[in-house]
């Protein structure tokens, strides 16, 4: 074991585990542990916890770049059970979206909205497209059925015999053929893959268990947290306090230490040595076996996999505040979904390239309005939005060793023409809009390799196609012993699958079932209909009252 410390007598402590990076996955590692008993540290090299469910503020308005909206929050919701099981649900608040439209699909100037439940999805689906009917019923059983099968096959025992016929159909191939089967129209098939954004490929490159998993994950609607995403590491964090582990920001690690063939700890960048039998990495398994830990330590097997991995999308993200009354315009607290025609292989194809920095085209978009979904983040008066369109890591790979905030005059200036294309998108949906921008600020690929470390500024960890999934994808156990992983890159990303990993993760650390680890039975988290304030607590209503009063300059 070779140490390089940057002072000569480093400190040196002891504990049962340490977490390396405080994302969805580690914050809930560390939780379950601590609840279990053990000593648990969380290093995290940014000055907040979250990683991609972490909020920031600019100007005194607040974004938050990786939580849009969460699914499986409905009473028997399986990431209700979880925050509850784990203690964190009592500090948690949610607002949900729009039930009547939590999607807006836009194809053109064609607006579909995605209601919330099942069966008034599929209502909806056929007054629109009658003459698909059947097709419809068959796919959303097809859906249904994978993911039923998907839940016993994680249930699985040594010895037990199982049948998954519609795994073995369709789960091994992309969403693709599983669309043209069921369905034929263009814009009914644009509208069941309109939440590819959520994994960031084609519908002819994804797994069809991963499109069939976001599909699932959100049929009874969508969830936004109060007061961002932020909200989420705070309770995690407030959770972990609780049970006596700690949380270290601004303490990157330096390396995975290793001792007579098995993890020993961690040497944080200041030297300072932490003892511990396990380490659990959030860090994508790019920085844990490429920059922390030497990749000799894994069999030829995992050595492939990191030289044959690729990484999902990036995308341009766009942050803005507004004097307008945004409701009065049209829109709600869904998410808008901007597509230029219906094809969406060729669309989100373009993401994957750089067609938007080339041409200054925005084929493809997403929108949200993060203060109709939570009024109370009104501030002076004024709305905040998110806006995404999908780019490549490779035209801003030549600034990727200059330092953030000083990357001179031509990057600032290829950034200003991104944003302002941006705003020519969003305005076919809201006239008008630049007129009233009071804010805007637009981060790059490059911003989210800086801020959350992620591989080539990537959002979903490896590119969920069928041969990076499930088996395919890195396991939370690894070679070496004493050292497991959680993230986007293993069982699945996104705040649940990040999640779910975690507990999968600490119940490996524990011998335990996941489920085993959800044992505080704390209340349910408080939902608040966004569209409908006025059902809300008073002290909230008053909240919003006078944010809005602001907005109409009353105060």
């Amino acid at each position: 074991m070779a140490l390089n410390n940057q002072h000569p007598h480093p400190n040196e402590e002891t504990f049962d585990v340490v977490v390396i990076g405080s994302g969805a996955g580690g914050l809930t590692a560390a939780v379950a542990l601590a609840n279990a008993g053990q000593k648990v540290l969380v290093a995290e090299q940014h000055e907040v916890a979250g990683g991609w469910t972490h909020s920031f503020t600019l100007e005194g308005y607040r974004f938050s770049p990786g939580v849009h909206y969460i699914g499986g929050l409905e009473p028997g919701g399986h990431l209700r059970r979880i925050y509850e099981g784990l203690g964190v649900s009592g500090d948690l608040a949610f607002c949900q979206l729009n039930p009547a439209g939590y999607d807006h699909v836009i194809i053109g100037d064609e607006q579909f909205d995605i209601p919330a439940g099942l069966d008034n999805y599929k209502a909806r689906l056929k007054a629109r497209f009658p003459a698909e009917s059947a097709g419809i019923d068959g796919y959303f059983d097809c859906i249904l059925s994978l993911n039923r099968e998907l839940r016993q096959l994680g249930r699985l025992r040594p010895g037990r015999d199982l049948w998954v016929p519609t795994i073995l159909r369709w789960g091994l191939g992309t969403a693709r053929p599983l669309l043209n089967h069921f369905v034929q129209d263009p814009h009914l098939q644009t509208i069941l893959a309109a939440q590819s954004g959520d994994h960031g490929l084609p519908p002819n490159q994804v797994s069809a268990m991963v499109h069939a998993g976001i599909v699932g994950h959100y049929l009874d609607g969508g969830y936004y947290p109060m007061g961002g995403g932020g909200a989420i590491p705070k309770a995690f964090v407030r959770a972990l306090r609780r049970a006596n582990g700690q949380l270290r920001l601004r303490q990157a690690v330096r390396q995975i230490l290793v001792e007579r063939g098995r993890v020993a700890g961690v040497q944080l960048a200041n030297g300072d040595i932490i003892r511990a039998p396990v380490v659990i990495s959030n860090a994508d398994p790019a920085m844990t076996f490429g920059r922390l830990l030497d990749p000799a330590y894994l069999n030829w097997r995992w050595r492939r996999k990191l030289q044959r991995a690729r990484y999902s999308v990036s995308a341009l993200s766009l942050f803005l505040a507004v004097d307008m009354d945004l409701r009065a315009a049209g829109l709600d607290s869904g998410n808008y979904w901007l597509y230029d025609r219906p094809d969406l292989d060729t669309l989100y194809g373009l993401g994957l390239t750089d067609h938007t920095v080339r041409t200054g085209e925005v084929p493809a978009a997403f929108l949200t309005v993060t203060t109709l979904k939570d009024p109370t983040k009104l501030h002076s008066g004024h709305h905040t939005l998110e806006a995404f369109t999908f780019t490549s890591y490779d035209p801003f790979a030549r600034w990727a060793d200059q330092p953030e905030g000083n990357r001179g005059a031509e990057y600032e200036a290829l950034k200003s023409r991104l944003a302002e294309a941006m705003l020519r998108r969003l305005e076919r949906l809201v006239p008008g809009l630049r007129q009233h921008l009071v804010f805007c600020n637009l981060g790059t690929p490059l911003t989210n390799l800086h801020y959350v470390a992620a591989p080539q500024g990537s959002l979903y960890g490896l590119a969920k196609t069928p041969f990076q999934v499930g088996p395919w994808a890195y396991s939370t156990r690894t070679p070496l012993p004493g050292l497991l992983l959680c993230g986007a890159s293993t069982l699945s990303h996104g705040v649940a699958g990040a999640t779910q990993s975690g507990l999968q993760a600490a119940a490996q650390v524990l011998g335990s079932r996941p489920r085993d680890l959800l044992t505080a039975n704390s209340p349910p988290p408080a939902i608040y209909p966004s569209e409908q304030p006025d059902q809300w607590p008073a002290h909230l209503q008053q909240k919003i009252a006078q944010r809005q009063a602001e907005m109409l300059g009353v105060v």
